[in-house]
């Protein structure tokens, strides 16, 4: 697929979601941030207005294009995940649901950019960086090396803070130290 039918799928998305607090993340806003990556989908944190459930976006995501592939409320509220698919393109988007704490940050922290003529809410560098450590896969550490490669202004001090609120709140207590060994990859490979 294009990275035009990307712009589209997320300009649509952009204003489905208009009037609601969210951002984009995941693959494509590492590649918007330079790295090299193909992905098949859309990954977007939203936060409901008061007293919404996650169902509740249904009528604006249909009304912007997207159907839902999955049509139980039970799932979107176990999961916080309502996956659909942009019907013009093909391209499936997750939305996850926000919720208080670092999600609020996260949004707090967003930069603007401009995709398929809207201003879309893109999750800060240091943010997705992260978020690719928590999630752990190949492709993610895959993402952090690149944009440790491409991305020199990286805040590596903000995203050891994140990693360590992360760390504390999952008791996990190795996230830091997973960055620490990406970026030291890095700093050998100069």
């Amino acid at each position: 697929m294009s990275q035009s039918r990307f712009a589209e799928a997320i300009a649509a998305l952009a204003t489905a979601l208009e009037g609601h607090r969210w951002y984009l993340f995941g693959a494509q806003a590492a590649i918007l941030y330079g790295a090299p990556r193909m992905s098949e989908d859309v990954d977007a944190t939203v936060f409901l207005n008061d007293g919404s459930t996650a169902a509740s976006i249904l009528p604006l995501l249909e009304a912007g294009g997207f159907r839902p592939t999955v049509l139980d409320a039970d799932f979107f509220e176990q999961t916080r995940v309502v996956p659909a698919i942009h019907g013009a393109t093909g391209i499936p988007v997750d939305l996850v649901v926000g919720g208080p704490g670092l999600e609020e940050s996260f949004y707090a922290r967003r930069g603007m950019r401009r995709i398929g003529g809207q201003d879309v809410p893109v999750i800060a560098l240091e943010d997705l960086v992260a978020l690719k450590v928590l999630a752990g896969r190949d492709r993610d550490r895959d993402d952090v090396r690149s944009l440790l490669a491409v991305r020199p202004d990286l805040d590596t001090e903000r995203v050891r803070e994140t990693l360590a609120l992360l760390d504390e709140a999952l008791a996990l207590g190795e996230l830091v130290m997973a960055f620490d060994r990406l970026a030291s990859e890095r700093d050998r490979s100069r």
